[in-house]
């Protein structure tokens, strides 16, 4: 990974024309379109889905610092379905944006997006997910892989035996941060295996994220080790409730240690509980707003100043990657609270205030 600056296409136009470079750079970056200073931007952004609670927060912030800037938002939800999202993306391309953001089911399905956008001029931004084996203009998330070391660190630190038993719940593997996350949780955890400090008794996927094929992966692995689960390393919130359901069934919660990631109200509630023990908060207004600013900039053809640069399997993407934060209940309030994230009232609200962190 390197420091970069993300020239503008007009830039590299003129740099391909003076080296006489044809047709190997694709057809898309000859036909580029982009906005005067003054004139107005219109931008589209395709969704996966709005089933987790984080997802609503990117949609509202979006639109408001669309707002901010007096810029047009045209949104468009796939509810997981990736047919959907390359027609509502195509949609979009026909009501005329001049940037598209898109959040990806599938990073790879999604590749068609950005080559149906490239062909009428418009560039793509790749947001919180990587779209994958594509032009994609620009990657705008969280430092995924440093989130997996997180979650398997936080539990590798805290749990009290050797060797342990661990159980680790993925994301969708349709979506390229589920393997990424998985990527940073070995590399903690691995090392581990190696000195015999950890067994792990099952490493699976849940599909689409789901409670419950979480649920169903924790139950089928207590089932195997007898209840002998010292650690869950689910890869965010949802997957990290459907563990706590599956440990609460034998009795459990409380005495197994679980991550998560997205700082879910219902799983801070059960982090104040005891139940799951920490999750990775990821501000969403500093990503929701970087994607608007830069997808203003990409649509008037300026350049865009990113932090490093991610591999997707066709090119090095210019990308800006935003600091996560471990959250347990020792710094829920200096942390999702301060920031307003979260209330601390409707974090205890199932609480007996004497159990409510100060």
């Amino acid at each position: 990974m390197q420091r970069s600056t993300f020239v503008s296409v007009m830039t590299l136009l003129a740099l391909l024309a003076g080296a006489c470079v044809s047709n190997t750079q694709p057809e898309s970056a000859t036909a580029r379109k982009t906005k005067g200073p003054n004139e107005p931007i219109v931008i589209g952004f395709s969704m996966d889905t709005l089933k987790e609670e984080r997802w609503q927060r990117d949609k509202d912030l979006v639109e408001k610092r669309a707002q901010e800037l007096g810029a047009t938002l045209h949104v468009q939800v796939a509810n997981g379905d990736d047919s959907l999202q390359i027609k509502q993306a195509e949609n979009l391309l026909t009501r005329g944006v001049d940037v598209l953001i898109v959040a990806p089911h599938n990073g790879e399905v999604a590749a068609t997006i950005v080559e149906a956008a490239h062909r009428q001029g418009v560039p793509v931004i790749s947001y919180d997910r990587l779209i994958k084996n594509s032009d994609v203009d620009l990657y705008v998330s969280h430092q995924v892989v440093k989130i997996g070391e997180m979650q398997a660190r936080y539990l590798l630190e805290n749990v009290n035996k050797k060797p342990a038993n661990f159980v680790i719940v993925g994301g969708s593997p349709t979506d390229n941060n589920a393997l990424l996350l998985h990527q940073g949780q070995m590399n903690v955890l691995q090392p581990a295996v190696d000195r015999g400090d950890v067994k792990i008794i099952t490493d699976q996927y849940a599909k689409e994220w789901s409670a419950n094929a979480a649920l169903n992966i924790v139950e089928n692995a207590l089932t195997q080790a007898k209840n002998q689960i010292d650690a869950v390393v689910a890869s965010n919130d949802g997957t990290a409730r459907g563990a706590v359901q599956a440990l609460e069934g034998q009795g459990l919660a409380g005495k197994v240690l679980v991550s998560g990631q997205d700082a879910d109200l219902a799983s801070l509630s059960l982090i104040v509980q005891g139940k799951q023990t920490m999750t990775i908060y990821k501000p969403i207004q500093p990503l929701a707003y970087i994607a608007v600013d830069s997808a203003l900039k990409l649509a008037r053809g300026q350049a865009v100043e990113t932090t490093e640069t991610i591999d997707n399997g066709f090119k090095q993407v210019p990308a800006i990657l935003l600091e996560p934060i471990a959250v347990d209940r020792n710094n829920i309030v200096s942390t999702v609270v301060k920031d307003g994230y979260q209330s601390l009232d409707r974090i205890c609200a199932n609480v007996p205030a004497n159990a409510c962190p100060k």
